[in-house]
């Protein structure tokens, strides 16, 4: 009896998936706001170099907040940040605020003249890091508990001359949908000194996107991509509401914990927001 030979199976390629089509006025936004973010970050550039060398100008700390501003609300105007506040902004001490990405101190400098803490890293960002030390931004080390007694001395030099000096004491971003656990080490300034702190919820809203996805900047998200997505939003309203100015007491674990409860209610979100993970490996100190 006769065998039959090996039986070849012919397989058809499957065709490649069609690559998603970019609409043209999306690319438009990306590329005409980019050629002006470049603009921008030349001016500024310039101006804060301007500013320092100019002999006879008093640069101080509050003059470096209140340039801050006006970039702020330049670069608010360059990515169509809607912003729309409720409450009254502080007129010292501390302000205290959730925190969803690197687009919060765009929109909370365009309020009013302030000092914001940021991480060291910022600090070497190519042309930003410049830009946002010349502005009068405060460094810390976030990963040392001993670089908070440094920290305080500056914060104490920027409210004692009436200024404002803005914290995320979340310690990393988030998504917007809950509130982290606030740290409370560098609230303990403002109970040695008796400053005044203001609660402030920030949120966003986007008609083309997500916010958790496209606006917060978390998790593993890396900043260029980011930054370039962004610029093709049509337009992202930005809200701020503002709680009335607390005093510290005399622990800060408390007030850490007040704060935390007062920037849920003013956003209307859950007080235990456990659930929510960090960005990345973020440390912070306690």
């Amino acid at each position: 009896m006769r065998q039959s030979g090996p039986v070849l199976e012919l397989t058809v390629p499957r065709p490649a998936p069609p690559i998603p089509r970019v609409p043209l006025a999306k690319t438009f936004r990306r590329v005409n706001r980019f050629a002006r973010l470049n603009a921008f970050l030349a001016r500024a550039m310039c101006e804060g170099m301007v500013y320092r060398a100019l002999p006879g100008r008093k640069f101080d700390q509050a003059a470096k907040s209140r340039w801050l501003q006006v970039l702020c609300r330049r670069a608010s105007r360059l990515l169509q940040i809607e912003v729309g506040a409720e409450g009254r902004p502080p007129t010292g001490g501390l302000l205290v605020s959730n925190h969803l990405g690197y687009l919060d101190i765009i929109v909370l400098g365009s309020l009013r003249p302030m000092t914001f803490l940021s991480k060291s890293d910022v600090k070497n960002w190519p042309v930003i890091g410049a830009i946002t030390t010349m502005s009068g931004a405060l460094y810390i080390e976030r990963e040392h508990a001993k670089d908070v007694v440094r920290v305080a001395k500056q914060f104490e030099e920027v409210v004692d001359s009436g200024g404002v000096v803005g914290l995320f004491p979340e310690g990393t971003s988030s998504d917007g949908s809950g509130v982290l656990p606030f740290k409370s080490a560098l609230l303990d300034p403002a109970i040695r000194g008796g400053w005044p702190v203001t609660p402030v919820w920030i949120g966003y809203a986007l008609d083309d996107g997500s916010v958790a996805d496209e606006v917060s900047y978390w998790r593993d998200m890396t900043f260029f991509p980011h930054l370039l997505n962004l610029l093709s939003k049509k337009t992202i309203r930005a809200t701020v509401r503002y709680g009335s100015p607390t005093s510290p007491g005399t622990c800060r674990k408390e007030l850490a914990r007040s704060l935390h409860a007062e920037v849920c209610r003013l956003g209307k979100l859950r007080v235990d927001s456990r659930r929510l993970k960090p960005r990345g490996n973020a440390q912070w100190i306690e």
